[in-house]
């Protein structure tokens, strides 16, 4: 569990929290198997036992006093009394929470022995046959990708879908289909229940004996395109088999599924293989908004297309989450699709959002095996508290809040990647007393249930593992953190963490962007960057004389005398530059901007410092570094004695060869140097599958390296008054906080 906070030294009292223009919170990766740090947690048994507080129910732990009969609630300062029986466990031996703050505990499980054995991961692929034979290609390699990360024991089971749903028994020596029609008007029901149409034991199949079976079914699809048709039905059968019925087609897995949640399975998840919008019965959306229609309407272009149109996916994440359902939406396809009504589908019961333009350099099959062969946790709950002097605000990230307690989420699915973010508040006016030795503390504490192999925890009498039967275990993993103040303006500032100040300020930004539009939440960032810089000059005794400079040469836009805040203005520029707030007249497709929210919402704070602002590292051979970083300009590159550049943007990774690079240079570089190693560590670390390109300066078309290349004017030739080099954009800031000074 990674806890970071955007200041390590917290705001004294409200008025210095709210005059720094700093944001206030923390980001939180639950699942992480070690800390910020790099440590990890003590681990244990009985975590039903630990005590804990009788006023705000916090978690004994290492910063709670203790006397003979009782101890203080660390988290309000609450005297609690000891039970006898606790009193006797911390006498004899060391339990975890007496001797670390961060602790993993295991919990005893709810009902039998056996219906806790009988629990299986479940996985369903539900693929797309509206669609193209290269979609149809690029799905097969998916799964069988899937395949090979699935471990025994799994049940698997596909599904395909159109005007009809089709599923698919692979247990025998032939595979079998069943279809059923999906009802073309948008208030239709199934004309029969799957469960009636394919038993579901029948559906799922072991993954350890029907590997080759679920291959050889996977050959056997067809787009409706290479349909054929002949006589007098044609024209009735084209019309049927252009529809793509999604929305139906989830809504019944769904159901077919939750039947048996927490019998056969405590948690399924659903690939939900998409090539275009839905545009066939319950849940279809209407495309016709992108384009130039809806300013016909006079609506906002950069408005229009972030707000979902239904909420037919949204109402349906919710069933989903009550059925244990997982759904994860992998999108390929440049047509407008509207993931701004889809995307509730996936990041509210806990999946992920894919979106890939085309099928030549897809990484879906790389992505799908990463996703699988990674631990997650499931079942989650995941509560926040803090000292009485403050309290959590704003909640943000992929999960649904619980609809009677306060600060509790519910995560349904959740690996160790997934991050999510608090912003927090003064209690009162009062803030933290400097005449107090009370320090700010906080505790999360995460429940979660994960599956055990049986090779983990048991063999049979004849010594061999049972490998059908899989166990669940449930956790519960808590984090209490005590954090210091600052009583000044510059204490509060040496503090900054800017990666994480970035995180808080991309959620608020986004939440603006979808109620008021991308430029909208320009102006906060623009307006956050101006108010930082004022506060920061003021406190560094800027007398009123030199804020009245008309050149505004004595404004400090870069920091100079605070290197934890040097960061900012490039990660706001880059920012700014970003797609993700760019204006739709420049060409960005809303859907890869919906993509990016989701993206971007769920990454820990470096993985996101990466995706907005990328590093530009060079190379004097392919086995030599020469400079570990450079600022994203032409100017670096011609400046630069080093031939060889690696582009790190996250989601990219571009190695570029200059046009002066001695031509005996082997290119691209051979898979066995120290670039190489580089850009497969690059990979190991991601949560998704970076696409590696290779360009060689003056022979291939270096648009796509020079793209990144931002801080220079105008450097992707759009000719928008809007883009700014860096240097034109400090300028812009210093002449704003002149005016902000008046």
């Amino acid at each position: 569990m990674a806890v970071r906070a955007t200041v390590l030294r917290f705001p004294s009292e409200p008025e210095t929290q709210e005059t720094s223009g700093l944001p206030w919170g923390v980001t939180v990766t639950p699942f992480a198997s070690k800390d910020e740090n790099g440590n990890s947690p003590v681990y244990g048994s009985n975590g039903d036992l630990i005590p804990r507080c009788e006023n705000c129910w916090a978690y004994y732990n290492t910063y709670c006093d203790q006397q003979q009969w009782a101890w203080t609630c660390a988290i309000c300062g609450t005297l609690n009394g000891l039970s006898s029986e606790t009193i006797s466990r911390y006498s004899t031996s060391d339990s975890p929470e007496t001797i670390s703050s961060f602790i993993d505990l295991e919990l005893p499980l709810e009902g039998s022995e056996e219906e806790e054995m009988q629990a299986r991961p479940v996985y369903v692929a539900a693929i797309d046959l509206s669609s193209s034979e290269e979609f149809i290609e690029l799905t097969k390699s998916a799964l069988l990708a899937a395949l090979e990360a699935l471990a025994p024991g799994s049940l698997f089971g596909f599904a395909t879908f159109s005007h009809k749903l089709g599923l698919y028994d692979v247990q025998g020596p032939i595979p079998v289909v069943k279809n059923v029609f999906l009802p073309e008007d948008s208030d239709g029901t199934l004309s029969m229940e799957l469960e009636d149409a394919m038993p579901l034991f029948s559906f799922l199949a072991p993954v350890e004996t029907c590997k080759d079976r679920i291959a050889s079914a996977l050959e056997t699809l067809r787009p409706t395109s290479s349909w054929g048709t002949t006589g007098a039905s044609q024209g009735l059968d084209r019309v049927m088999m252009g529809g793509r019925g999604f929305g139906t087609a989830m809504e019944s897995l769904i159901s077919y599924l939750g039947s048996e949640h927490g019998n056969t399975f405590a948690l399924a998840r659903i690939f939900a293989f998409l090539s275009g919008p839905p545009d066939y019965g319950p849940g279809q959306l209407d495309t016709r908004r992108y384009g130039e229609q809806y300013a016909s309407r006079g609506e906002d272009a950069e408005l229009a297309l972030l707000p979902e149109q239904t909420p037919f996916y949204k109402d349906l994440a919710a069933v989903a989450v009550q059925a244990g359902v997982c759904i994860d939406i992998l999108a390929v396809t440049n047509e407008y699709t509207d993931l701004a009504s889809l995307k509730f589908l996936s990041i509210d019961s806990g999946g992920s959002l894919f979106l890939y333009p085309n099928t030549d350099d897809s990484t879906l099959p790389q992505d799908m095996y990463r996703m699988l062969s990674r631990p997650y946790a499931f079942n989650c709950v995941m509560r926040l508290r803090t000292s009485s002097e403050f309290k959590p605000g704003n909640s943000y990230g992929h999960f649904f809040p619980d609809p009677q307690y306060e600060n509790v989420q519910h995560v349904i699915c959740c690996d160790s990647y997934a991050t999510y973010a608090y912003d927090f508040d003064f209690a009162n006016d009062t803030g933290f007393s400097k005449h107090t030795s009370e320090l700010p503390m906080l505790q999360l504490a995460f429940q979660y249930t994960v599956v055990v192999p049986p090779d983990e925890h048991s063999t049979s009498g004849s010594g061999q593992t049972s490998r059908s039967k899989y166990t669940l275990k449930r956790r519960l993993r808590i984090r209490t953190m005590q954090f210091g103040v600052a009583h000044t303006f510059n204490e509060l500032y040496d503090s900054v963490d800017p990666e994480v100040v970035l995180s808080i300020l991309v959620h608020k930004v986004i939440l603006s962007s979808l109620s008021e539009g991308v430029g909208e939440g320009r102006m906060l960032l623009h307006d956050w960057l101006v108010i930082l810089t004022a506060q920061y000059n003021d406190s560094c005794k800027n007398d009123s004389n030199e804020f009245g400079s008309s050149t505004g040469s004595l404004i400090d836009v870069t920091f100079a005398q605070c290197p934890q805040l040097q960061l900012l203005p490039h990660l706001i520029f880059a920012l700014l530059r970003n797609p993700l707030l760019r204006f739709h007249a420049e060409g960005i497709h809303p859907d890869y901007r919906i993509y990016l929210q989701c993206l971007f919402s769920g990454l820990e704070p470096s993985s996101l410092h990466r995706a907005i602002y990328p590093l530009l590292t060079s190379y004097a051979t392919p086995d030599k570094l020469a400079y570990p970083r450079h600022s994203l300009s032409r100017a670096a590159l011609l400046t630069s004695e080093s031939p060889i550049f690696l582009l790190d943007a996250f989601t990219f990774v571009i190695v570029f060869y200059s046009s002066t690079a001695d031509p005996t240079l082997p290119y691209p570089p051979p898979r066995d140097c120290l670039l190489r190693t580089a850009i497969n560590k690059l990979k190991q670390e991601r949560s998704i599958t970076p696409r590696l390109m290779f360009i060689r300066g003056g022979q291939d078309d270096a648009t796509p390296f020079e793209n990144y290349l931002i801080e220079e004017q105008d450097v992707n030739g759009s000719g928008f008054a809007t883009v700014k080099g860096f240097v034109s954009f400090l300028e812009e800031i210093s002449q704003s906080v002149l005016e902000y000074m008046k």
